[in-house]
């Protein structure tokens, strides 16, 4: 799934620069993520970079977006036109789930 900011956002600037798709921007009121751009940060760290620094915890699962873990690192390596992730050696699909070796 991609994130969304809710209107619970503080406009703190934390989110912004460390998202590593460039996915978040700065909306009419509030924070926004591009759902077309939000990986969940899959194929750069192992949790969303966003909700983990926070400070308001205003950024849940888009449900409108529902994506699995293989579609998100499909994003990653098209957003980032690469066949290898950053920090990652490979990949396996195991019962629906793409996992780290």
């Amino acid at each position: 799934m991609a994130l969304m900011i809710t209107d619970e956002c503080i406009n703190c600037d934390v989110c912004e620069p460390e998202c590593p798709n460039d996915a978040i921007s700065q909306g009419e009121e509030i924070y926004q993520i591009d759902p077309a751009r939000c990986t969940e940060c899959v194929g750069h760290h192992d949790e969303p970079q966003c909700r983990k620094l926070c400070p308001v915890d205003c950024i849940p699962l888009h449900p409108d977006h529902v994506e699995s873990r293989e579609t998100l690192f499909s994003k990653y390596l098209r957003l980032t036109k690469t066949d290898e992730p950053a920090g990652i050696d490979t990949l396996e699909t195991t019962a629906g789930h793409v996992c780290g070796n």
